[in-house]
């Protein structure tokens, strides 16, 4: 998880999100990435969709079988989506996303009987770290609105 804080950190760095994601299997780290809708300008520039993108190439597969994803946030409806249709078996995540986890919060895409895929979530992982860097970063983006306005 702390490959996946350095991740975020260069988000922050780039005024993105710091949400950063590595992808693991065998012990060594496949591809890592941070968000990058901003610099992008692409809504589905989430850290996790970049990883798995970088992951299936590395791998030469779009099956990302024995692999553990990395996460500082509970991911999305979409990044879950991402997840389970690469067949990733574990996620381990920092800090739960209230207003748009799909692995516990709002949903709980990880265990659905109505999928063909069900993986192994672990949550809180470095959580109050994660929480504090995006707590940080939101608090500090206000200030600087305040500050325009």
């Amino acid at each position: 998880m702390g490959k996946a804080i350095a991740e975020a950190r260069k988000a922050q760095a780039k005024a993105e999100v710091p949400i950063g994601c590595v992808i693991v299997r065998d012990n060594r780290i496949i591809a890592r990435a941070h968000n990058l809708r901003e610099f992008t300008q692409d809504p589905a520039a989430h850290a996790e969709l970049l990883a798995i993108r970088k992951a299936a190439r590395k791998l030469d597969s779009w099956r990302l079988l024995g692999t553990t994803l990395y996460v500082t946030l509970e991911p999305c409806l979409m990044c879950m989506g991402a997840i389970i249709l690469a067949r990733i078996p574990t996620v381990v995540f920092g800090c739960f996303d209230p207003k748009a986890g799909a692995a516990g919060s709002l949903f709980d895409l990880s265990n659905d009987p109505r999928l063909n895929h069900r993986l192994k979530l672990f949550s809180g992982i470095c959580g109050e770290e994660c929480s504090r860097l995006l707590s940080g970063f939101f608090a500090a983006l206000r200030q600087r609105h305040r500050a325009i306005s």
